[in-house]
């Protein structure tokens, strides 16, 4: 290890967040711990992730490596994850998941971590919690019910209305395994923490959703979840409700949030640590005619928050765009520790310190479509279904589909919601964006398709595939 601006490092990783639900980035939702973090540190205004779901993204936030770059398949088996290179150099490591199957040690990413827990397959509720990880939105709507009882209970016995009183997320027992590994760590450490509260099913605990909007109460959460459910047509009212309900998901996380930087300060270490907080991918409420994150590769789905806040550095606001595959080796530069020589992304504390502009290279997304875009098959391999590829810079945003060669080409400047296709302009403007987007794309395209096809088989055991079907997933 060489010198380091920090101890210790904790990573905050939130999945399906989009930028306008944080304050930081829009100021029409209240979320307070973000918004003081942002003002002491560095907010990326144009961060993105390399998939449009947590199994094409994740590669690159823990290892710095393109999905399916290494063996063809989904997750970081064949890589040197974070967590293994901060190991080797002697960082104690934990890393908590609040029960998305696609983060798992079947996917390895326990590697390097001295204390994993992805809580997939049981909970400290016993019986009841197995199935509220089975089936999260029943139980959710069974810990709700029960919520009102649980806290009369709690005020009985002493105890105060700080906490929640549901737990279907998983945040509370992820919460509480990190908030112990830092009460318990005196070496330095790196702490990775990612939250499921505003995936799909939203299902905030009622006092976060009465922050966001007191009209929403649980009868009118419950017919935006059957609604939806079922697959009827998504109206004005309901769309509001299910955005109410995920700005009330994103609520609970920044409390659960103010409540593990309360532990880093209780540990003593707080002025000893950098936070980096990210969100994995983005989601969709009809920006493009589907809910939730459907296999697409538009901004609303990939353009992510990415805040670091490092004690004593200025803080910043950084325009130029970034990938998330930058993530690893900054929380290493940070650390003192050398990257990994396979890692493709570049550390960011030149910018977050001086001020430096980041790499101008087009950031590359990648998801994988089954027959049609409804269809979201769990990805073992790129077999599973046609696999499109996007290019991004400043001002062009490039989507190819490799198996048909559809091509569609959005200019980011004047038309940031994508939604006039420039990929058959005549202009001589378009054509040289579309030509250079498109060799970058082809590029890593040959890249990921130059691994061997034997290689890609990988089952999945049963309480992860119980689970990713509870998510949607099939």
């Amino acid at each position: 290890m060489t010198d380091s601006p920090v101890s210790n490092a904790v990573l905050v990783t939130v999945d399906s967040l989009r930028t306008d639900a944080i304050e930081p980035y829009n100021d029409e939702y209240a979320t307070p711990t973000l918004s003081a973090l942002a003002e002491r540190g560095t907010v990326f205004e144009n961060a993105f992730a390399h998939g449009n779901w947590t199994p094409m993204s994740f590669p690159s936030i823990l290892a710095s490596r393109p999905a399916f770059a290494d063996t063809g398949r989904i997750g970081v088996d064949g890589a040197t994850t974070l967590a293994e290179q901060l190991q080797a150099a002697g960082v104690a490591t934990g890393g908590f998941n609040a029960a998305n199957g696609f983060l798992t040690e079947h996917w390895s990413y326990d590697d390097g971590f001295d204390d994993f827990d992805a809580f997939v397959g049981g909970s400290t509720d016993g019986r009841a919690g197995e199935f509220v990880a089975a089936h999260p939105t029943w139980g959710a709507w069974l810990q709700l019910l029960t919520s009102p009882f649980r806290r009369a209970g709690n005020f009985l016995r002493g105890g105060t209305d700080e906490m929640p009183f549901t737990d279907a997320s998983r945040m509370l027992d992820t919460e509480r395994a990190a908030t112990s590994f830092v009460a318990e760590t005196d070496e330095p450490f790196f702490l990775w923490v990612h939250y499921m509260d505003a995936h799909t099913p939203y299902v905030p605990a009622p006092r976060y959703l009465r922050d966001t909007d007191r009209r929403v109460g649980k009868i009118r959460m419950l017919v935006a979840h059957v609604r939806t459910g079922l697959g009827w047509s998504v109206g004005d009212r309901t769309l509001a409700d299910l955005r109410t309900l995920y700005q009330g998901a994103v609520r609970q996380v920044d409390a659960s949030l103010d409540r593990l930087l309360d532990s880093l300060d209780e540990a003593g270490v707080a002025d000893d640590t950098a936070v980096v907080f990210a969100g994995d991918h983005g989601e969709e409420f009809m920006d493009h005619g589907h809910l939730a994150h459907y296999p697409k590769l538009y901004d609303e789905l990939v353009q992510v928050p990415l805040i670091v806040d490092v004690p004593g550095m200025d803080p910043r606001r950084v325009s130029e765009h970034v990938g998330l595959d930058a993530i690893a080796p900054t929380v290493c530069d940070l650390l003192g520790v050398d990257p990994a020589a396979e890692w493709v992304g570049e550390s960011l504390l030149p910018t977050i310190r001086d001020g430096v502009a980041p790499p101008a290279d087009p950031i590359v997304t990648v998801t994988v479509r089954g027959e049609d875009v409804t269809q979201q098959p769990i990805p073992r391999s790129l077999d599973e279904g046609d696999l499109l590829v996007s290019a991004r810079d400043a001002d062009w945003a490039y989507i190819r589909n490799t198996a048909t060669d559809a091509e569609e080409l959005y200019d980011r400047q004047a038309d940031p919601e994508q939604r006039i296709d420039r990929a058959g302009d005549d202009d001589p403007a378009v054509a040289t964006a579309l030509e250079r987007l498109r060799a970058v794309v082809l590029d890593h395209v040959a890249v990921i398709e130059a691994v061997d096809a034997d290689d890609r088989a990988n089952g999945v055991d049963e309480d992860i595939e119980t689970r990713l079907e509870a998510l949607g997933y099939r």
